[in-house]
Formats: C-alpha cells, structure tokens, sequence
C-alpha cells in the first residue's frame, strides 16, 4: 500500500511554506556564485525544469526570442516553494510558484519581485479536486474528518482549498478538521482510488488520465472559485534585477511573447514543438502524456501580472491570522514594465511579434 506523508491538521500543514523565509534567512549567504556571461557574452540564468514538460522561457529560447540570455538546467523542481525558495538562496536566477507563497516568502523578507504570470487556469487547464463515485461526498460540510491529497504543502492546492472550505460556510475550528495529506502528483489518483485520501487535487496530464479510467467526479475546480485566473508568477531577486536589468528584461519579453505563442497557435503545432524541444534537451524524458496537453493555462495575453492575483492572497493571509493588516501591499510585489503586453510595445489583441491575430 502507497506510504503517505500526512500532517493531522490543515493548520499544521502550513508550517512548510511559513519556515522558508527561515530557511531563506539562514541560507542566503550560502548560494553558488552566478554564472558570469557565455563566450558570446550572453547572461546565463540557471533554473529548474520539469520532466516530461515544456515551460513557456524554455519554448521562448527554442523559439529564438532571447538575445541577451542564455538558458541553463540544474535540474528539476520538486514543488513552486521549493523553486522560489532556491532563487531566493541564489541556487538558481528565478523561480516560479503559487501567488500565495510568493507572498509569504517576501512577508518573511526575501528580497524577491514577481515579473511575469507563470501559471493559471483557462477554459481547458485547471485543477480539479476530484472525489470517488461512490464515496457519498457531496458538499464541503462532508469533508470534516476526511483526507485531501495534494502535491505540496503551502501552495496552491492547499490554499484554494481551505479558500473553498471557507466560502462553503465552514467555521475556522471545521477547517481544522479537514486533514491535508501530502502525496506526489503521479500517486494521487492511486491513493484515491485505493481510499486512502477522500479528495485528490488533479491537474493537467494527471486529471486527464484519471478521468478516462472513470469512476471519479469533481466536486468542486479552481476555475469555480475565481473563474480564468492566473495563479502563480515567476520571481527574480530584488539585487540580480538591479545588477542585470537588461537580462531580467530579456526573459520577461521572451517569455511573454513564448506564453502569447502557446495563446494563439493551434494545439497540433504546441505538441509538435514541444516534442522537438524535448527530444533535443536529451533528458531521456517520456514523451507520452504530451497529447494530454490542453492549453497554457493562463488566460490573460501575454501573462501579464494584474494585482488582484497577489491581493487576493495577501488578503487571505490577513484574514487567517498569517499576515499583520498593511505589512504588503501587492503594487509593490510585482512589475510588468517589462512586458511588452503591458509597456505599449505590443496589444493585447496580438501575437508574439506584435501581428494581429484572430480571436479564438
């Protein structure tokens, strides 16, 4: 039977997110040193990856939308605070999470800004948290004492979840009830299945698969709560911004324009590319599950960052006892003055090189 890493309370599973800024505090000064230039005087910005995935900067270097960075994979993440969490701590140059843990981390004082939407929820990609058939759960009142699984703790599926809860009607003691239930991506649908959690908390190639086997339903979906939204931002440190603006700029409109790309080009194209670029990064990657590719996932063109997607959060926060009233405030986590969606330099209405494109 699948070993679960459980946490008895929802109150208790916070406690991940909110040790990073420690974490961050502790090991700021112990980062690897920056990657200088490339021969061709290039700025290297390290990241991390996710297998069997393509992400919209490493389609926006394939696309050839960069000319003064140069890409470099140390490896893949295991979760967005994890990956925040390195580019606060220098191991990499920039990190992509969750709005909510985004804010956390910089309430903690990590020095970090939010540049660009990294992921959301459309029409066609979202998360939902699925229950079994006959499991006899109908509403959120019928989770008191039931497990939910999710990928990580402090994120966005802990988050939207205990978002839910609360707006069902549920009083703060009756969240507490509802047990988080930390299980990996590629078991959630087995730990489900096998009853071992109540609810599983699936997105993209994960929820597609369990869908077609049958037998489960959602009982409720992020897109639900706050309807096509973008849910999470890639971060860069507040000092590498300073000392390489002309890199930063470089990612943000590349990789505006690779995510406006993925927005306006047809889905037969997406999946051909994103086989090609997989099969020349040479990881030794499965590329089976990339028919289940449905869309980018962010709906705003360009994903350029709106403020309610951090306020909302900081609300949160406050409303939970978690953030102290007026200590953030979500004008000063993020810029988009990069973003040529946002700077005037294209509209919103065109495509990655600033060509009008048809509605879809």
């Amino acid at each position: 039977m699948l070993s679960l890493n459980r946490r008895p309370r929802v109150i208790r599973a916070l406690a991940a997110v909110f040790a990073i800024p420690t974490a961050v505090a502790v090991l700021a000064g112990c980062g690897s040193s920056e990657p200088a230039t490339t021969a061709d005087g290039k700025t290297v910005l390290r990241y991390q990856g996710s297998t069997g995935q393509v992400s919209a900067f490493e389609l926006a270097a394939d696309l050839g939308y960069f000319s003064d960075i140069e890409l470099r994979w140390e490896g893949d993440t295991t979760s967005g605070p994890a990956n925040i969490q390195a580019a606060a701590t220098k191991q990499i140059e920039f990190g992509s999470a969750f709005n909510g843990a985004v804010v956390k981390l910089v309430a903690g004082g990590a020095p970090v800004t939010s540049v660009l939407s990294s992921y959301g929820a459309d029409e066609l990609s979202y998360t939902g948290y699925f229950v079994r058939d006959d499991s006899g759960i109908t509403s959120a009142r019928d989770l008191i004492g039931k497990k939910v699984g999710i990928n990580t703790l402090g994120a966005h599926h802990e988050f939207v979840t205990r978002e839910w809860l609360h707006r069902e009607g549920l009083s703060d003691q009756e969240i507490k009830q509802v047990e988080l239930v930390v299980v990996p991506p590629v078991n959630t649908e087995e730990a489900l299945r096998n009853k071992q959690i109540d609810v599983a908390a699936l997105g993209g190639v994960f929820r597609e698969t369990a869908v077609e086997r049958g037998g489960i339903h959602p009982l409720f979906a992020d897109k639900a709560i706050f309807g096509e939204f973008d849910y999470g931002t890639y971060v860069f440190r507040n000092d590498y911004i300073q000392q390489h603006p002309a890199a930063v700029r470089d990612f943000v409109q590349g990789t505006a324009r690779a995510t406006r790309w993925l927005q306006v080009t047809p889905r037969d194209q997406v999946l051909a590319r994103f086989q090609q670029i997989i099969d020349k990064r040479g990881r030794n990657e499965n590329t089976a599950l990339l028919k289940y590719w449905r869309s980018p996932g962010i709906p705003v063109p360009g994903a350029v960052i709106a403020e309610k997607e951090l306020q909302i959060w900081i609300d949160w926060l406050v409303r939970n006892g978690d953030l102290a009233q007026g200590k953030l405030s979500a004008k000063d986590l993020f810029t988009n003055k990069d973003n040529p969606y946002a700077n005037g330099t294209y509209g919103p209405a065109t495509g990655p090189t600033g060509e009008v494109v048809a509605a879809k």
